[in-house]
Formats: C-alpha cells, sequence, structure tokens
C-alpha cells in the first residue's frame, strides 16, 4: 500500500489533473457511454469518468490496487486481468483509454488487438505514456545525469515504446491518429526522489556508474530540492485515434 500512497500523490498534482482531462477531451465521449480503463491502478480515472456519468471500467492486473479503486467508486466495474485478456465482450465499450501500461509490455501487439477487439466501430482509443528518451533533469553534472537516467530507462521493459504510439495504432487499423504532448514540469524534489533513487540504484547494478557516483548524485539533487534548484521536464505524449 505504500506504492499506491506515493501514486496517489502524484495522481494529485496539477499536472496529473490536467492530463487526465485532456485524455477525456480525446476520448470525446458522452454521458451513458462506455468506457474501459486499462491499467487502472487505483482507479483516479475511472472515479472521474463515473461522475461524469460515463459507465467506466477498470482492469488492472494489481489486486491490491483494484481494492483501493473499488472502495473509491464503488458503482463503477472493476476487474483483476491482463490487458492482452479483457473480460469484455467483443464491441463492446465506446471508449479505451491507457496510460502508463506500453512501456511495461515487450511485446504491445496483444494488447492492442484486445483494443480493437472490445471497441465499437467509430469507438476513440487514447493511449498515454512517458517517453523515457526525452526525460531532461538539471544537474551540476549533466553528463553523470544522462548516465543514470539509462539507469531509469532500464527499469521499464519498453522505455520509449510511447513514440511508437502512432505507428502502433495505425498498423492495427485504427484511423484518424491525433498526437498531443503535454508538458510536466516538476519543481519539487520530493515527487519523484523516489525514482531518482530507483534509477541511481538501477546504474549501479547495471555498473554504469559506481555507488559513490550515485550517492553523490542523489545529494546534488536533495540539496537542489532543499535550495529550490530543482527542475525535471517529462514531456507525455497522447495519441488518440478512431477505430
Amino acid at each position: 500500500m505504500g506504492e499506491l500512497t506515493f501514486l496517489d500523490r502524484i495522481e494529485q498534482t496539477t499536472g496529473a489533473l490536467a492530463l487526465r482531462a485532456e485524455s477525456y477531451r480525446l476520448l470525446g465521449l458522452a454521458a451513458g457511454d462506455t468506457c474501459v480503463d486499462v491499467a487502472c491502478g487505483a482507479g483516479h480515472a475511472v472515479g472521474e469518468l463515473t461522475a461524469a456519468q460515463i459507465k467506466a471500467i477498470g482492469v488492472d492486473t494489481d489486486p491490491a490496487a483494484i481494492a483501493t479503486a473499488r472502495s473509491r467508486t464503488p458503482d463503477a466495474v472493476f476487474h483483476v486481468a491482463p490487458s492482452d485478456q479483457l473480460p469484455l465482450e467483443d464491441e463492446s465499450v465506446d471508449g479505451y483509454r491507457a496510460a502508463r501500461l506500453f512501456h511495461l509490455l515487450a511485446d504491445p501487439q496483444p494488447t492492442m488487438a484486445e483494443a480493437y477487439r472490445v471497441l465499437r466501430p467509430a469507438g476513440r482509443i487514447v493511449l498515454v505514456g512517458q517517453d523515457y528518451g526525452f526525460f531532461m533533469l538539471d544537474s551540476d553534472d549533466q553528463d553523470l545525469t544522462d548516465v543514470v537516467l539509462l539507469g531509469l530507462e532500464s527499469r521499464s521493459v519498453s522505455p520509449r515504446a510511447a513514440r511508437g504510439y502512432r505507428d502502433l495504432l495505425l498498423d492495427n487499423g485504427f484511423h484518424d491518429v491525433e498526437v498531443v504532448v503535454h508538458t510536466e514540469v516538476v519543481t519539487d524534489h520530493r515527487l519523484l526522489a523516489k525514482q531518482l533513487e530507483g534509477a541511481a540504484a538501477a546504474a549501479v547494478e547495471k555498473a554504469l556508474i559506481t555507488r559513490d557516483d550515485a550517492d553523490g548524485w542523489l545529494a546534488e539533487q536533495t540539496d537542489r530540492g532543499r535550495r529550490d534548484r530543482f527542475l525535471a521536464v517529462l514531456p507525455i505524449l497522447l495519441v488518440a485515434a478512431t477505430r
């Protein structure tokens, strides 16, 4: 539950709220429509869609996340299931939303096939994801920072998946593809401290840097946070299309 608490804090930032709102705009759903949110996590999007009178369905592989989501929005439908085996009928939803999912997938094709299967003709799909190759972080030692960020990339199966969303949708029969870039600017070190620690640890594990390098770099970022000099810029892609 500690991870859920951390993610909850991230999901309540102004940037995260704006990002979700943009994904809903791209979905273009009306009251009474049905939307599945795949990799729904603790259910923030499901709750907001339900409040907008959308029939929301949340799907995630994590039972703890689903339990939290269900407690927040008991009127919504939730399933514990993988993204490539959705417990939904063919052509049964008007909208499909997936955020922070495809960087976890070695092969996106089965998940895309499921998205196409469950969407009704003319239904809308929105994929949301950060491309870790575009993560910018200010530092006194930019070369070291670039290497540490390679450690961050190594923690994902497909860290640069988002740049391929447009191709993926077109190759799977979707049309009218729209690409939107949402830029998240983070100046509060606390919001990203856990990711930075994980990135440094991964860089050490991959023998990209030494433990002393990692400790010094983390100390610098912590100091930047104390002095209000922390800056991270994260472009996030939203790619929408029609079935």
